[in-house]
């Protein structure tokens, strides 16, 4: 059951639509100086914010956002300008907006990356994972193996909004055995709005902005944003992890607000 190829072109953060999975941690890496599947996405993530460039945002201690210190923050940096630690977008950017997911998506709609039908999504957000159990009464997916995959839609039509969809369920518990190598496969269905998909810590999804507080937990179980659907279907991309480390743990949006709207699910490696 795959439904890209090679869903991992690049860690992009902001343009996810590149279809990427971000390397785990929140520290910075210097933005690519070109070329290759990272070069990519630095020149797509700079051709679509130079849209705002006559923003005050461009500014600030840590460089513009058209350059390298923004686009390290956009995959998971450190370095995040002041105006996004206090969870707050410029009002000339969000316009009669509130929810900053639709910025992102309608800024990375046309990212390059892997692509889905609706009716391929459909289906896949409702079909069982190869070696799992199902327990529709306990809403869990249960992998006993030593590897897990499964696809998850973020936000599809039809279901609860701001809610993520795996297995036929609704934020499904998700529980694999330490050591599993986790493949999951996320597709934004939302029709306007950005999405994402993180492993973190307990407790992050109730934070605006859930990772300023806490990083990634396994290395590679971030995908950051993928943009809004265009005619060519919907954005898909896959992050890989290993679950190393037993404990309960959250999978969540990570565009800021959603989660603490209901975008989360629990994550346990027994």
């Amino acid at each position: 059951m795959v439904i890209v190829g090679a869903a991992v072109l690049a860690a992009a953060g902001l343009g996810a639509g590149i279809a990427v999975a971000a390397t785990g941690g929140s520290s910075a890496r210097p933005a690519p100086a070109g070329g290759g599947s990272d070069g990519l996405s630095y020149s797509y993530y700079r051709s679509a914010m130079s849209r705002f460039a006559s923003g005050s945002m461009m500014g600030g201690p840590v460089g513009p956002m058209t350059g390298a210190p923004g686009y390290r923050w956009m995959m998971g940096g450190t370095g995040a300008p002041g105006w996004m630690r206090d969870g707050a977008l410029p009002g000339y950017m969000m316009g009669a907006s509130n929810d900053p997911g639709k910025v992102m998506g309608t800024l990375f709609a046309d990212a390059p990356g892997p692509r889905v039908s609706a009716a391929a999504a459909t289906r896949l957000g409702d079909e069982i994972p190869a070696g799992s159990t199902v327990s529709t009464a306990r809403g869990r997916i249960t992998f006993s193996g030593t590897s897990a995959h499964l696809v998850v839609l973020a936000s599809p039509p039809g279901g609860p909004d701001e809610t993520f969809r795996a297995g036929g369920l609704v934020n499904p518990t998700i529980e694999v055995t330490a050591g599993t190598r986790v493949s999951i496969e996320v597709v934004n269905a939302d029709p306007d709005t950005a999405h994402g998909l993180v492993v973190s810590s307990a407790g992050s999804a109730s934070s605006w902005m859930p990772m300023m507080a806490a990083a990634p937990a396994f290395d590679g179980s971030a995908l950051w944003f993928l943009g809004d659907p265009t005619s060519a279907g919907m954005h898909a991309g896959t992050l890989s992890f290993t679950a190393t480390t037993p404990g309960t743990f959250e999978y969540l949006c990570p565009v800021p607000g959603h989660a603490q709207k209901g975008m989360a699910g629990t994550f346990v490696v027994r």
